[in-house]
């Protein structure tokens, strides 16, 4: 009957049996303060609804249902040696810049540095970095080998 009780307070029939253990167990530790015995069951049914009341304040969601699955759709994956080309055909653009855009490319792209990262470890003013790789950029969009990359 308890455990019936339990099964309706939860939704999985193995949570019922943790909540009706828990229940009496704390009912075991207070059966000195229980007054009257044939009250018992309801003191039980009490504790089972007290004890499913903390769980539920206490839970932590993690996890959701949805409809869809989260996560992203799998992009298929370029030829590896277009995916080669490519990467050849962007250092060899990179190359034809001057050594301090490049360094600056290189900086704020590749070595994922903040602006002003970028500024402290070439020794110059943000805004030197801001027009250098704006003009970098400038140089590499207008690169004919990246021509395919644009289209």
């Amino acid at each position: 009957m308890l455990l019936r009780t339990a099964r309706s307070l939860t939704a999985n029939p193995c949570d019922a049996e943790d909540l009706l253990q828990t229940a009496l167990a704390k009912t075991y530790v207070a059966w000195d303060r229980i007054e009257d015995h044939r009250a018992l069951d309801g003191y039980v049914r009490r504790a089972l609804l007290n004890t499913r009341t903390s769980q539920w304040r206490k839970r932590k969601v993690d996890e959701y249902v949805c409809d869809e699955l989260p996560e992203p759709a799998v992009v298929p994956a370029g030829d590896p040696a277009e995916q080669q080309a490519l990467h050849d055909a962007m250092w060899r653009a990179i190359m034809k810049l001057p050594t301090r855009q490049r360094a600056m490319v290189v900086l704020r792209y590749y070595e994922d540095l903040s602006e002003v990262q970028t500024a402290e470890v070439l020794g110059v003013s943000v805004g030197t970095v801001k027009s250098a790789v704006s003009r970098a950029l400038g140089k590499l969009r207008e690169d004919p080998e990246l021509g395919p990359v644009r289209a």
